[in-house]
């Protein structure tokens, strides 16, 4: 065992919980939620990447598992479940799954799965020779298939009065993947009619219908419910407690757990970052998260504010990078539903607007298959689950969706270009572009930077049809002024009693040394009206600038002129 720290190590990374708890790493006691599930016999739980879903399954197996009976006092101590733990603890025989560690190559994916399955089966029955003999053993491995391996032991279990719990981590991961990279069809191979994995999970269902016992209880996490939806024609042998605010703040971490683990590293003298504004910056990019209607607590991104602690000490400045690689969805999992052949699709403009709006009020769907997936109302609750959106309130009884924080605004600005780019509709010299956006953020000169992506608008037609409004051109800003990381984009920004449309605040947590920010004002001009009215001819047939109260315009097209002007001198570092 690894020697003690003189504090408590960062577990980034880490998903096992005896691990953690026997080297004393740091751990925010979630296992009150331990009393509530066991209200749910069988639960089904929808979280984003890297929420601590794996920790939790972790969890809940060392509880469990008869197997890891003799340590509990070791791994509990000090936790809420460890002072008062209930009579459900170490009583089952637990076989858990993680379908993260599948291959998704499609020529190899049954044989792999199988294998898999078969493996972690045999792995957990060999613990217990006291309950499954030699013989049982080889009656329950014999059949040929992992659907037909476990009705025998459902029924075995079931005859010999043996308490089953099921854990099914990461269920749909490598579902999705196959989806994304090799489409529908590749996926419905698997996932209907008398697909391998429809076989594995109807056979779960007939585990859970057993009179006699079978499975006692079943656990499964992922990151959406299409995969569910399509191997069971939605979740019908569970309870999906996913938007139940009774588990809203079960994973994720609240500002209250937040500010302890600053206050507790601060105390260990090897966090030397000011309190507030180390919260202050990991609210404004790690928190916004609510996944029940009726929560009234946002929680902080596990795997995020982990990533900030762990790169903050011993005694470091704030991390160069504030976004975590870890947590990206990248757009490759998406581009099926943005793209149809070379045209982007109404999910595309949907994402646009949203960005542009920066919110909107739907229904969260919570079961829909894959043949369904692009319809907008399921389209936006996929980004719900996948953490693109998040719940912000309810409007009239339907929740008002909206991005949740800075790093997922710039993932979402990221997948805007990407599908611009996947499409050719626009392209742009990005590496130019950001040495324009350094020496706008550092040296005040932002007319070359805008008249750089305007003259670049002016000279591409395949962009105009993708831009028509001012919210639209918002999005498409966001997109491109934020590939660098000088500032805080904000949309419709509040300011005294007025709101501005693009907000570049300067993000000084990380560049102390900057002075300027910026603020883009959105006007369209009439067809008629000459473009740059008021403020002098355009800069190669693209916009033009000016500065403080004066107008300025763009002339991308005669359709799409814009009005901006730079913050004033005033309120520069602010």
């Amino acid at each position: 065992m690894d020697e003690t720290p003189a504090y408590p190590r960062i577990p980034y990374g880490e998903a096992d919980f005896r691990r953690i708890r026997l080297r004393q790493w740091l751990y925010v006691d979630k296992t009150r939620f331990l009393r509530r599930l066991e209200q749910e016999r069988y639960a089904f739980l929808i979280r984003p990447r890297r929420f601590g879903k794996s920790l939790w399954v972790s969890l809940l197996e060392n509880y469990y598992d008869r197997w890891w009976g003799h340590e509990f006092d070791a791994v509990f101590a000090g936790t809420d479940i460890g002072h008062n733990p209930t009579t459900e603890r170490h009583r089952y025989v637990v076989l858990r799954f993680n379908f993260s560690a599948v291959n998704d190559n499609l020529d190899t994916l049954e044989r792999e799965f199988e294998t898999y399955c078969h493996i972690e089966l045999r792995g957990a029955l060999e613990r217990y020779p006291d309950l499954f003999s030699e013989s049982a053993l080889r009656r329950i491995l014999a059949p040929p298939s992992i659907a037909t391996r476990l009705s025998e032991l459902f029924r075995y279990v079931s005859n010999h009065d043996i308490p089953l719990y099921v854990l099914i981590d990461e269920y749909d991961n490598f579902a999705n993947t196959v989806l994304a990279h090799h489409g529908a069809n590749a996926y419905e191979a698997f996932t209907h009619g008398g697909g391998f994995f429809r076989n594995f999970f109807a056979t779960l269902k007939s585990g859970t219908e057993r009179s006699g016992g079978g499975i006692e209880r079943l656990f499964v996490a992922g990151v959406s419910p299409v995969t569910m939806d399509d191997v069971t024609s939605g979740f019908n042998i569970g309870v999906n407690i996913s938007m139940d605010p009774d588990f809203n703040e079960m994973l994720g971490f609240t500002a209250a757990e937040v500010r302890r683990l600053v206050e507790t590293y601060r105390n260990h003298g090897v966090f030397d970052q000011d309190v507030e504004e180390a919260m202050a910056l990991m609210g404004e990019w790690y928190n916004g998260y609510r996944f029940a209607k009726t929560a009234d607590v946002d929680l902080y991104n596990t795997d995020m504010v982990l990533y900030y602690l762990k790169h903050s000490m011993p005694n470091r400045p704030v991390p160069d990078e504030l976004i975590d690689t870890n947590v990206r969805i990248d757009y490759d999992k998406l581009r099926h539903l943005l793209v149809i052949g070379r045209q982007l699709n109404g999910n595309f403009d949907l994402l646009r607007d949203i960005i542009g709006e920066a919110q909107v009020d739907t229904r969260i769907q919570t079961s829909f298959p894959v043949k369904r997936l692009t319809r907008p109302e399921n389209f936006l609750s996929l980004l719900h689950y996948f953490g693109l959106l998040s719940i912000r309130g309810v409007v009239r009884g339907i929740p008002r969706l909206a991005i949740p924080n800075q790093t997922v605004k710039r993932l979402l600005y990221g997948y805007l270009r990407d599908g611009y780019h996947d499409v050719e509709a626009f392209s742009v010299d990005l590496f130019r572009f950001e040495q324009l956006l350094m020496r706008m953020a550092n040296e005040g000169e932002w007319r070359q930077a805008l008249a750089f992506l305007g003259e670049a608008i002016a000279r591409q037609t395949g962009i105009r049809e993708y831009i028509a409004g001012e919210k639209v051109v918002q999005g498409f800003l966001a997109a491109y002024l934020s590939v660098t990381d000088y500032f805080v984009f904000r949309s419709e920004a509040e300011l005294g009693k007025g709101h501005a449309d693009i907000s570049l605040e300067p993000l000084i947590a990380r560049y102390p040394h900057l002075r300027r920010g910026y603020l883009i004002e959105l006007k369209s001009l009439r067809r008629s009206e000459p473009a740059g009215a008021g403020v002098g001819g355009a800069v190669g047939g693209g916009p033009s600038w000016s500065e403080g109260t004066g107008a300025a315009g763009s002339r991308r097209t005669p359709e799409w002129p814009l009005r901006c002007a730079p913050r004033p001198a005033s309120c520069d570092a602010t």
